[in-house]
């Protein structure tokens, strides 16, 4: 046993106080009960509500029970001491606090969403990530990617497609190469990559054989291949609105199209971009004299906090650079503007 040298009633009082852990005051006490945190699953919760107006559409985007959504959404009116919903029975409906509170939490989470995505995306881990159209990529960018990898050895590049924009603050994406209008990408660096025509093209052999289409009557010539995204209305507009043509199959991906007329089925309307290196090898021909302008284009778009991001930089210098080698169509300088009404195929 260990033995412990004399010592007197004040001696031994003053070692047994030291002795024992130290207790909060009572002010850190109130300080601690006058902040209590914010209850930041109740207001993710709120938002969803508040957007949808339906405790189990709500739920069922957040993955959790409508018993869940409503003890959250409860419990944030406790923690204001207000109502935030109206029930009725015809629904739900916004309180003028949770009206007046929606704008202003949707700004802050996001903000917040944000401040985290970028710090758990390492700004230097040496990959980036790239989302475009699944035709730009097969038809433009694949061709040149070699030589991105050559300036740029140490950088893994993660390509992604899909149709649509991807939400930067929900995802590890960098940099977006879409296709679109400048109103198209609120919120996010947005610079014109390259514009883009609409072009008729088959192989060589079917142009010998039926001849150039500048004048619309000779479409009748052809089997038309038509993808949706850019149907023969968008030529014809500038034209012979009123001509019909023969439309034998119809694609709805626009590099199918172009795959379809390599192999010499018909003639096809297609972007300037993904036929622009087919047209120079000769695998295919522009049947026409003047491509047709399209108001939409291409573009480089990444949130402004990835600007500043080396990876981000090499690649927006190396991308510019290939787009300035890549040359316009036959006839581009006296292109007709495209006037009628392009279908909504998403801003992708």
């Amino acid at each position: 046993m260990l033995r412990l040298p004399h010592m007197g009633p004040r001696e031994a009082k003053i070692a047994r106080q030291k002795s024992m852990p130290r207790r909060r005051s009572r002010s850190s006490k109130r300080l601690a009960r006058s902040t209590p945190r914010l209850p930041l699953t109740s207001l993710r919760v709120f938002v969803a509500v508040a957007q949808q107006l339906n405790l189990t559409w709500a739920a069922e985007s957040l993955g959790v029970t409508t018993g869940a959504v409503s003890r959250q959404v409860r419990s944030l009116e406790e923690y204001l001491g207000r109502p935030l919903f109206q029930r009725s029975a015809r629904g739900l409906s916004l309180t003028a606090t949770a009206d007046d509170l929606l704008p202003k939490l949707q700004a802050a989470l996001g903000a917040l969403e944000g401040a985290v995505h970028e710090a758990r995306v390492e700004r230097d881990s040496g990959m980036l990530r790239v989302t475009t159209l699944a035709s730009f990529l097969q038809q433009w960018l694949l061709a040149r990617l070699p030589r991105f990898r050559e300036r740029n050895p140490g950088l893994t590049l993660k390509l992604h497609t899909s149709r649509s924009i991807v939400d930067f603050n929900r995802s590890d994406h960098h940099v977006g190469l879409r296709f679109g209008t400048h109103t198209s990408w609120p919120g996010l660096h947005a610079q014109q990559l390259m514009r883009e025509w609409l072009v008729p093209v088959c192989t060589p052999s079917l142009l010998k054989k039926f001849g150039p289409v500048d004048n619309p009557e000779r479409l009748q010539r052809y089997t038309l291949l038509r993808c949706r995204t850019e149907p023969w209305d968008l030529w014809l507009d500038a034209a012979a609105p009123n001509l019909p043509p023969s439309i034998a199959t119809e694609f709805d991906v626009a590099n199918t199209v172009v795959m379809s007329a390599l192999r010499g089925e018909g003639l096809a309307l297609a972007r300037w971009s993904l036929v622009g290196d087919e047209v120079k090898a000769g695998a295919l021909a522009v049947a026409a004299s003047s491509p047709r302008l399209f108001p939409r284009s291409y573009w480089f778009v990444c949130p402004k906090r990835a600007l500043s991001m080396p990876s981000v930089a090499a690649f927006r210098q190396w991308i510019f650079s290939e787009a300035v080698l890549f040359p316009p169509p036959p006839g581009a300088d006296n292109a007709i503007p495209v006037r009628a009404s392009i279908p909504d195929c998403g801003a992708g």
